[in-house]
């Protein structure tokens, strides 16, 4: 089963061309050698509408599997990211941000000053990462197969979770 998948940069610098956006692009790259199709990786500022409007706009008009987005989970006014996803998401999913806070702290203490959810809006599993190149990379490495099964049991081509 291929997954469709968004990646969706939250920040205010990449926006305005002031910043070269490398998480982002980890994480396509990341999710193509995962055998995801991602149809499109956006750069769009911090501002909490704009946020929830283009999440809603994968998960409702699109219709992706997943949307993973990078930056805007840290303690700045302007980190919007887990607010707006906690707007538009149906259902949490209290245990991914945990395990990624968890295995993160492994490697850095400042880890549990992320802030990043994640949820499910209809059929699309939402994942907030940190906006650094070093946490996305770390964060990616922690999901495994947690991903690609989760996403297995939302679009129920999987029933059971017992390992």
């Amino acid at each position: 089963m291929i997954f469709n998948a968004a990646v969706v940069v939250c920040s205010d610098k990449g926006a305005r061309g002031e910043r070269v956006d490398t998480s982002g692009e980890y994480i396509r790259e990341f999710l193509q050698e995962k055998k995801f199709n991602v149809i499109e990786k956006v750069i769009i500022t911090d501002d909490i509408d704009t946020i929830k409007n283009k999440l809603i706009y994968y998960a409702d008009e699109m219709k992706v599997d997943l949307i993973i987005s990078t930056g805007g989970t840290g303690f700045s006014p302007r980190d919007n990211t887990p607010e707006a996803t906690k707007e538009v998401i149906y259902r949490d999913v209290p245990g991914i941000g945990e395990m990624l806070r968890a295995e993160s702290y492994k490697v850095t203490p400042r880890a549990y000053l992320s802030r990043g959810v994640s949820g499910i809006r209809n059929r699309t599993l939402i994942i907030n990462l940190p906006g650094s190149l070093k946490a996305v990379k770390e964060n990616l490495s922690f999901l495994g197969d947690v991903l690609n099964h989760g996403l297995k049991i939302l679009k129920l081509i999987d029933t059971e979770c017992g390992v």
